[in-house]
């Protein structure tokens, strides 16, 4: 590996001739991403399930508030964030054994086709999270007639089909062989670089671009909204229902406007500088420092499952009423039962 790259063509299955050199400035920095997956997911699987899996115990308790438009959608959300999880014990496994992959190759098309999944429904959920706020700050007679929860069941359902076909294309993508072992996340061609070029810019342009813009545009109208409410208001007393749908708002659009910057924007732009390193052959150098950057902004585009549930919790007064619930139901039965267990024991110390 330290040695002088070799420049002479290797032909693959496909008959396609791949200089060795791009094989080895591809596949040599395997280690760091391993470790930095493998760091990651650690720390992400007990949170993201437990976050998840809890959020929608919550929502579901919320037997008066849980028809509420928001609450659908945040459900759904909660969903493809709780089955991304459970997708990483697999990968854990596959980075802890050094990339070697001994299940069968439909759990790797899975893993694959649930990242994709989780990514852009997360995306167009919280773009429809945006437009029900937007329509209750700037037109709420209007929100209560249209957002029925039946119909944004419907929206949702919607958004799972049309993210769920739009990603099949990646099932594609399943166990290949490299260096004698059977590898997983990888494609299977050098080939197919161009084809997950072609889908990164449909994905890009459909499920991260159009979404992106949608969020600015409710986020303008809604501080616009609120900014004009306020100077309107300024030498009235307002009411706790207003400055509670304003604070519920400016939380909802911090929180996920953070969401985008964090997770999901620099994944993409640097999802598509690395393919185009890649498919245009730039040098080694380059082709592996945007490598790395892209093991680091997947990283942060994963850790959109653990970041949705602070949302749930900030920008929803039902939801934090129902965890302070949970919270004094298991204190009071913890009290209930502690008092017995200290009679248990002095009877049996008499």
């Amino acid at each position: 590996m330290n040695g002088r790259l070799l420049t002479t063509p290797l032909t693959v299955a496909n008959n396609t001739s791949v200089p060795v050199e791009l094989l080895t400035c591809f596949h040599g920095d395997d280690s760091f991403k391993y470790r930095a997956y493998t760091f990651t997911y650690l720390l992400l699987f007990p949170v993201a399930f437990l976050c998840n899996i809890g959020a929608l115990v919550v929502f579901f308790l919320q037997s008066s508030h849980r028809n509420s438009a928001s609450s659908v959608v945040m459900m759904n959300l909660a969903l493809s964030d709780s089955s991304f999880s459970l997708t990483l014990p697999l990968r854990l496994a596959y980075y802890f054994r050094g990339g070697v992959w001994d299940y069968p190759d439909w759990l790797c098309r899975v893993c694959v086709y649930g990242f994709y999944v989780n990514l852009y429904t997360s995306i167009l959920f919280l773009t429809l999270l945006s437009m029900l706020r937007w329509l209750a700050v700037a037109q709420p007679l209007r929100h209560r007639a249209l957002t029925t929860p039946t119909r944004i069941l419907l929206v949702c359902v919607g958004v799972w089909l049309l993210v769920g076909v739009s990603s099949a294309p990646f099932l594609s993508q399943g166990v290949t062989k490299r260096d004698g072992s059977p590898r997983c996340f990888e494609p299977s061609s050098p080939s197919s670089w161009g084809r997950v070029l072609i889908l990164n810019y449909v994905a890009l342009a459909l499920g991260f671009l159009l979404p992106f813009l949608t969020i600015i545009a409710c986020y303008s109208r809604i501080i616009q909204r609120l900014s004009t409410r306020s100077s309107l208001h300024r030498n009235a007393s307002s009411t706790n229902a207003c400055l509670r749908n304003r604070r519920r708002s400016v939380h909802l659009v911090s929180m996920v406007t953070a969401t985008f910057l964090l997770c999901f924007l620099p994944y993409h732009v640097i999802r598509s500088l690395h393919l185009h390193a890649v498919c245009g052959r730039w040098s080694c150098g380059l082709t592996k420092g945007l490598q790395r950057a892209v093991v680091v902004t997947l990283c942060l585009a994963a850790s959109n499952s653990v970041v949705n549930p602070l949302l749930y919790y900030y920008s929803t007064r039902t939801f934090r009423d129902n965890m302070r619930k949970a919270q004094r139901s298991l204190s009071i039965r913890g009290g209930a039962i502690r008092p017995g267990r200290a009679l248990m024991r002095r009877r049996n110390t008499t």
